[in-house]
This record gives C-alpha cells, sequence and structure tokens, in this order.
C-alpha cells in the first residue's frame, strides 16, 4: 500500500510539469483536414478543472481562443471521424516525451455534437449536446482510452451518427485526465471544438445535456483514486444517445 501511494505522488509531481495537450486536426474518412482547419483552439495547452465555468465548453481559459478557424469542415452522417491530439501546437514528430500527452494522464475520452444555425458563430453558451462516442476503462487489461490514444501517436476515430439531421454542427471532443482526481477540483478536462456541416443524415433527436451542467465535480468519474484495482469506471455524463 506505502508504494503504490508513492508511486502515485511521483506520478503527480513528474506527470504535473509536462501534463498537457491539445486537440488541433480532423481527419474526414480518413482525409486530412489540415492543422486547426475548422477548429477552435488555444494556444495554452492546459486543462480546464472547473465544471461549473463556461471554459468547460469549448476551452478558452486561461488563454484566450486564439487559432479560430473560419472554416466550417464537410462531413457525411455516418462517416468517420478522427482527431488528433498533440502535447503543443509544435510538438507532432518530435521527441517530445509527453507527445501527445503525457502517460500519467489517464482517463476517458468524449465527443458530443451540438446542431448551431451557424458553425462559426462565436458564442457557444446554452447549446444542447449530446454524446455521440466514448471510451472509458478496460477493466480486464487496465488499459484507459487515454493508453490506446497514445499508442495511436495522438489519433481517437469514431463515427458520425447516420441517422441525425443535415445541418451545422459543434462537435466537442474531451480528455479527462484522472492522475490528480482523488479529490475535486482534481480531475483535467482537455477540450476543444471542430467545426462542421454534416450531410445526408435522418430526422432524430437525440436526448441532450447543457455545459455546464452535464458534469458535477462529486460525479464518479470526476471526483476517483485511480491507484487501486477498479472494478469499474463510470464516464461522466449522459449516456450515448445515438
Amino acid at each position: 500500500m506505502k508504494s503504490t501511494t508513492l508511486a502515485a505522488a511521483f506520478v503527480l509531481l513528474t506527470g504535473s510539469v509536462s501534463a498537457h495537450t491539445i486537440f488541433q486536426k480532423v481527419y474526414v474518412d480518413g482525409v486530412d483536414q489540415g492543422q486547426l482547419v475548422g477548429l477552435r483552439a488555444p494556444d495554452y495547452d492546459g486543462p480546464i478543472t472547473d465544471v461549473t465555468s463556461n471554459d468547460i465548453i469549448c476551452n478558452g481559459g486561461p488563454d484566450p481562443l486564439t487559432h479560430i478557424s473560419d472554416v466550417v469542415i464537410q462531413a457525411p452522417a455516418g462517416g468517420q471521424i478522427t482527431a488528433e491530439w498533440h502535447h503543443t501546437l509544435d510538438s507532432a514528430g518530435t521527441n517530445d516525451p509527453a507527445d501527445p500527452i503525457d502517460s500519467s494522464h489517464k482517463g476517458p475520452i468524449i465527443s458530443y455534437l451540438a446542431q448551431v444555425p451557424d458553425a462559426t458563430q462565436s458564442d457557444v453558451t446554452g447549446l444542447k449536446w449530446f454524446k455521440i462516442y466514448e471510451d472509458g476503462l478496460d477493466t480486464s487489461s487496465g488499459q484507459w482510452a487515454v493508453d490506446t490514444l497514445i499508442a495511436n501517436e495522438g489519433k481517437v476515430t469514431f463515427n458520425l451518427p447516420s441517422c441525425i439531421p443535415a445541418g451545422q454542427y459543434l462537435l466537442r471532443h474531451e480528455i479527462i485526465a484522472l492522475h490528480a482526481a482523488s479529490s475535486y477540483p482534481g480531475a483535467q478536462f482537455y477540450m476543444e471544438c471542430a467545426q462542421l456541416e454534416i450531410t445526408g443524415g435522418g430526422s432524430a433527436s437525440p436526448a441532450t445535456v447543457s455545459f455546464p451542467g452535464a458534469y458535477q465535480g462529486s460525479d464518479p468519474g470526476i471526483t476517483i483514486n485511480i491507484y487501486q484495482t477498479l472494478s469499474n469506471y463510470t464516464i461522466p455524463g449522459n449516456e450515448e444517445s445515438i
């Protein structure tokens, strides 16, 4: 028990220095859309820790969203999206040991969509989000979604729902790092939003949540000691509704 506690403390101390990450590239059906194209991203690679802040929506604090693309990415309903993360905006392809994210930052990866009149609109408050993807902990192997992300060199792949209406959407793609989450605030939330125009589709009306509001600091998937054998892990937010 003592050695486990010391190991956890060491991870916290070393990992907190080189910790961070930014979602900075989108692929549609395998086609690279370009660095920061269709994305809203800051230069700052650090986390949000307050689940009640508007910064939990699409990031933006403490550094402003200095890269706000005027491009809306075209993607078909049912199409494949790949999100690519890196430690900083210039760490891809380098020998940065914390790229795409420090290996201590274990946790889930989640994606949400919100339909909007204009995907380039500046105001992201009051939107209704529905979850389209989640990956947490494989309790049989002990592998977290972040471990898979690192093995895939920063890439996470999932599909857009085929049944949602055509139109413009924001894609909120998020990592929750739990290495310091034994008390709140401790979990680290990394997210950026991509701007999509989804074509085709259907007429589904999935259940939605709001940000802030979807997460509480007391949620078992947000305040948790991961330095133990976990028989289960509850991913925060609503269930996938598509």
